[in-house]
């Protein structure tokens, strides 16, 4: 019997750069920042008074009133994303067996608003237990996938992946596997995160992890460069629909790209730390390229974790090097975190747009605010620093790791 294959044919995202895909895409071509001033709470005593949040977002533009009142706003990203993926797929809903159809959303924290809000209110009513009735749903973290299965109908697989800024390429990745080996046809997977918030940034500020340029904003994600600080919060949503190839070719639907393989791996290092030489990183990279049947030298583009900390940037690309020896010279590597921010849950499924797009477009999106050189990184790297490059790529890899030590990397290739 022929291996299954599993193809890309539905995109949605909300994200600091545009809440539409087109809106995204046109913004990673510009080398746009979507860092500015918190506005979800004041911050003005916090060491970073930044982030990079979804701009101009109402969810009662997308969903009922009644309904949105249920929801934190991670599941209202996840949702409005779900929703733009399946339409772009074409799916009719009344044609497909929906007993095949599942639902994989990540997230690394679920409902924290929703969390603080409450125990905020408790606090301020004098510790009388007055709680919301919908407090639990809306705070764990699996109920994005369960809400949009109980919108579409969908009955296959169901459940969220909680592997911190992994959370959403292992979503994606489960889904390879359950499609391959024949448990579904189509999965909605993805992730949300709206981490924005009193303890999310507090919390992050606490474990030295955020960068602090709170006089420029706009420049402070700077992946690779020398006086890098930390990463820029962000938040939103990357939906895609992974689809089995003979199904989506049967009903004639429109492919963006084939998901050729998905690796996972433990640094099994530190809580929060990378391995220094980036051993588990290499792993799942090349457990993905041996999945997908891809020599090294065939990958075009990778999009890297890349998240602008100090120890993580070298880490990956001591992986990378190691893993790719004299071909690592003739990619291109680039972090689109340097523009969305880092979206903990949500950053494998918006990363992956992203290769999507370098894929489509032969426009390999740009590592921006790069100003000083690092002397610990090799300047022979093509690190698409500032500027989009053009280049046909058809051969994309994404890497996410988490905190934990979780790795997934995943290869998306021109169909």
């Amino acid at each position: 019997m022929e291996k299954r294959r599993v193809v890309i044919t539905g995109l949605g995202t909300l994200n600091p750069l545009g809440n539409t895909v087109e809106e995204y895409f046109a913004a990673l071509d510009k080398g746009v920042s979507g860092a500015g001033p918190i506005t979800r709470f004041d911050a003005s005593l916090f060491k970073t008074r930044f982030a990079c949040e979804v701009k101009n977002f109402d969810p009662l533009q997308f969903i009922d009133r009644k309904e949105a009142r249920k929801q934190d706003l991670y599941c209202q990203f996840a949702m409005v994303a779900s929703d733009q993926a399946v339409a772009d797929s074409g799916i009719e809903l009344d044609k497909i067996d929906k007993a095949r159809v599942g639902v994989v959303i990540g997230s690394g924290v679920g409902g924290i608003e929703t969390m603080t809000n409450e125990i905020i209110d408790f606090v301020k009513g004098g510790g009388q237990p007055r709680f919301n009735p919908f407090l639990i749903p809306k705070m764990i973290a699996d109920i994005a996938s369960g809400l949009v299965s109980i919108k579409y109908g969908f009955m296959g697989p169901n459940f969220a992946t909680v592997s911190a800024c992994a959370s959403s390429s292992h979503a994606i990745s489960i889904s390879y596997d359950l499609i391959l080996s024949g448990q579904a046809d189509m999965i909605v997977a993805g992730g949300a995160e709206a981490a924005i918030t009193i303890p999310g940034v507090g919390g992050f500020n606490s474990a030295q992890a955020l960068s602090t340029r709170n006089d420029d904003p706009a420049t402070a994600s700077r992946p690779f460069d020398k006086d890098r600080d930390g990463f820029v919060l962000g938040e939103g949503a990357g939906i895609l629909i992974l689809e089995e190839y003979e199904h989506a070719k049967a009903r004639g639907a429109k492919i963006y790209a084939e998901l050729k393989g998905c690796g996972t791996s433990a640094d099994a290092h530190h809580i929060t730390a990378p391995h220094p030489e980036g051993l588990g990183a290499k792993a799942a990279m090349q457990i993905a390229l041996e999945r997908a049947g891809i020599k090294p030298e065939e990958v075009d583009y990778i999009n890297v974790h890349g998240t602008s900390t100090p120890l993580g940037d070298i880490a990956e690309l001591k992986a990378i090097k190691e893993l790719f020896g004299e071909s690592v010279y003739k990619m291109n590597i680039s972090s689109t975190k340097s523009m969305t921010g880092h979206l903990l849950g949500a950053a494998g499924a918006v990363e992956a747009l992203a290769c999507i797009h370098a894929i489509n477009s032969g426009i390999v999106p740009p590592t921006i605010n790069h100003f000083t050189d690092d002397p610990n990184i090799d300047p022979k790297l093509n690190l698409t620093f500032n500027t989009a490059q053009k280049r046909d790529v058809k051969v994309a890899l994404s890497n996410t790791f988490g905190f934990g030590g979780h790795n997934s990397s995943m290869i998306i290739a021109k169909i």
